[in-house]
């Protein structure tokens, strides 16, 4: 049972992950009129500007998502 609440929590990690990052997107994407600077179109230009901006929103999502997830995750190990 410990495996499956591990393997568990995992997959809500990367689901959540998942989320977090189109959530950030999305709300990226309505708060600026463009898309976000992720390094792999090129031709959307980017300055350093918007792409510190970006990565220092997305990092601190991505830090919420995992702390959250880690902790719900041992919530549910020690209640079973």
């Amino acid at each position: 049972m410990n495996l499956f609440i591990k393997l568990f929590g995992a997959g809500i990690s990367l689901l959540a992950g998942y989320v977090g990052t189109k959530l950030v997107d999305t709300i990226w994407e309505k708060s600026t009129g463009s898309k976000p600077p992720k390094g792999d179109d090129e031709d959307v230009p980017t300055t350093l500007h918007s792409a510190l901006t970006f990565a220092l929103i997305s990092a601190s999502v991505s830090a919420i998502i995992q702390v959250l997830a880690n902790r719900g995750t041992q919530r549910a190990i020690t209640r079973y």
